[in-house]
This record gives C-alpha cells, sequence and structure tokens, in this order.
C-alpha cells in the first residue's frame, strides 16, 4: 500500500481569497466521500474483552488498522495479541484528554468533510486522471508522531494535531522538540483542507530537489504552492505558505528586498545543501531579513516567480505547468519586484 506520511503557504483582496483569477464552477464534478471516526470507536471499546475488540476493530479498518498499530503507535508486529492490546490500552489511558478535547473540537466533522471535498473536486476539475480518495478516517495518535497522511484509497487526519494553537500539551516539551511553537501556531482544524490537500499535490508530483541549484529549488516549490492555490482557490494565502497573516502581508510589502537578497548574494544558483537549507523549508524565520521574517523565504519568492509566468501565459495547464523546466519557467517570468 501507498502511504504518504505528512508530519505532520497585490491585491487588496489577497488575504481572504488567493486568486483574482475566475475560479472555476465545480458543482458538477462527482465526488464520493466519507468520513469514519476510528477515534471514536477505539477509545470507546470494551474494557472487560479488549483484546477481542481491539482485534475485530482492526480488521474492520482493512486500509488503516495495522498501519495504526505498528507505524502511528510503534508497536511490534512480533509482539503477542496480548502485548499489544496492553500496549494500546496504555496508549489510551495515556491520551484520554487529547481525545475528550478533539470530541469538544470535533463533535461535528461535516465542515471539515465538505472543505475536502470541494477541494478534491478541483483536483478532479484539474487532474481526471487522478484517482481521489473516496474516505476520510480521523484519528488520534501520539502528539509528537505523525498528522495527516495519505494512502491510497483514504485520507487518514490526525485530529490530535488540530485542536487549536493554544491547546497546553503542545506547549510540553515533548512535543516542542519536534513540533516547535512556530510549527504548532498551524495546530488549528482550520488546517485540515490545507494539510490534507498539500499532500495530494505532492502524491500528484513529488518533490525531485535533489542536485538542484536554489532557483530551481524554489521554482519547483512554487509550482506547487500555486496548484495548491487552484485547488484551494478561497483559502487564506498565509495558510498555504504556513505563515502568519502579518508575515505574508510584510513578505509581499518588502518583496524587492526579499528578492535582492538572493541576486545581490549570487545565491540563485548554488547548490550546496548548507547554504539552500536556510531558505527552502521549515524554519522560524530568515536570519537575514530579521526575527519577525517567516522562513521558507525561497518558496515565497518561486511562488511569485510562478504567478509571474502564468500571467505571462494564461493557456497554460496545471499539467503542462508541472512539466515545464524550472528554468524555463525562471527565465521566460523575468520575475523583477
Amino acid at each position: 500500500m501507498r502511504i504518504l506520511f505528512g508530519l505532520l503557504f497585490i491585491s487588496i483582496l489577497v488575504f481572504s481569497c488567493n486568486s483574482g483569477d475566475k475560479i472555476p464552477d465545480v458543482s458538477n464534478v462527482k465526488i464520493e466521500l466519507s468520513t469514519q471516526r476510528f477515534e471514536k470507536d477505539l477509545f470507546t471499546l470494551d474494557s472487560v474483552n479488549f483484546t477481542a475488540s481491539l482485534d475485530k476493530l482492526i480488521a474492520e479498518y482493512p486500509s488503516f488498522g495495522e498501519n495504526f498499530l505498528s507505524t502511528i503507535l510503534g508497536a511490534d508486529p512480533k509482539w503477542s495479541i496480548d502485548s499489544t492490546a496492553a500496549y494500546v490500552k496504555l496508549f489510551i489511558n495515556q491520551h484520554r484528554n487529547v481525545y475528550d478535547t478533539a470530541m469538544l473540537v470535533f463533535k461535528d466533522f461535516s465542515p471539515y468533510e465538505s472543505e475536502i471535498k470541494k477541494g478534491l473536486q478541483f483536483v478532479k476539475y484539474y487532474f481526471p486522471n487522478y484517482r481521489v480518495p473516496d474516505k476520510i478516517i480521523t484519528y488520534i495518535g501520539p502528539l509528537d508522531g505523525f498528522g495527516d497522511i495519505i494512502a491510497d484509497d483514504a485520507i487518514f487526519v490526525g485530529l490530535h494535531l488540530h485542536l487549536g494553537k493554544d491547546f497546553s500539551l503542545y506547549k510540553s516539551e515533548q512535543v516542542q522538540q519536534t513540533y516547535p511553537e512556530y510549527i504548532t501556531n498551524r495546530f488549528g482544524p482550520d488546517y485540515i483542507a490545507v494539510n490534507n490537500l498539500k499532500n495530494i499535490v505532492l502524491d500528484i508530483y513529488p518533490e525531485k530537489l535533489e542536485d538542484r541549484s536554489l532557483v530551481q529549488q524554489m521554482v519547483e516549490k512554487g509550482k506547487r504552492l500555486y496548484i495548491l492555490s487552484k485547488i484551494l482557490p478561497h483559502a487564506d494565502e498565509y495558510k498555504l505558505i504556513g505563515y502568519k497573516n502579518n508575515q505574508l502581508k510584510s513578505a509581499y510589502e518588502n518583496e524587492k528586498i526579499i528578492w535582492d537578497l538572493f541576486v545581490q548574494n549570487n545565491l540563485l544558483q548554488t547548490v550546496d545543501e548548507n547554504i539552500i537549507k536556510n531558505y527552502i523549508g521549515e524554519s522560524p524565520k530568515t536570519q537575514e531579513l530579521g526575527d519577525a521574517s517567516p522562513g521558507n523565504i525561497g518558496s515565497f519568492a518561486g511562488w511569485q516567480i510562478v504567478k509571474k509566468y502564468m500571467q505571462k501565459n494564461p493557456e497554460i495547464t496545471l499539467q503542462k505547468l508541472m512539466g515545464t523546466d524550472a528554468d524555463t519557467i525562471f527565465q521566460e517570468a523575468k520575475y523583477k519586484p
């Protein structure tokens, strides 16, 4: 089974809607999607006949159950069924507060299902040959473990990482070692669709960034952000790239300064991964731009390059965009804020 794990982004309208382009009508795109609440079934198992109840539950979730035990919880497949059951029971007891909070926050999951379904309609509209998942399975796992996951036929939503940025247990040292505060700031319910549609984009177009220059990696990141903005056309741009709202606003206000950082320091063609990692991927800030700046600033610049390219080439489809060489996009965009 293919499983993609996610451990767990200017006009005046940019902060409420990420695109000024005409949004296609996808209301007639047929998508079958249902939600199963695995965490409810798990945390309400019969405590007297726990081993038998757990064995039955795992069998009822053929695309998820075994992966939950071995990959998410870390149970050893070589353990006896009694040892596995004892391990799971301990997990349930230790995470009862997480479950109780999730039941308050997600008493009704239907709004999030609807948002994901709308995103999948756009996916099917733009990528008709892609097999979209037909079910959502919600679950609760370790707070320092996996979050949202995509498999062949399902989206697995880790509710434990969507309880709101102020959830007290996110402040613990154990969680902060894996998910520091600039990441837990995104641990709200409103990131469920963003996270899972981002996983879909990466499933359609996996990243292959090895041995590429910084500007090539920037453009590749920008391509995927551009697609994400098209399949979630009503989402706030700052959520797509993982910034705070004021950080994205500042990035637009200082777009020329950001670009000059790369140009004046001759960074665009570097292939030194020790340098590239300072500008691509998760980080709390961009050192040269100050403590208030966001990290991943290279992806922001790459996104603007792709936008510029697509403005000049409105006839290009998303599939053709992804098939276009990063250097070609960079050269033809002639991006200069």
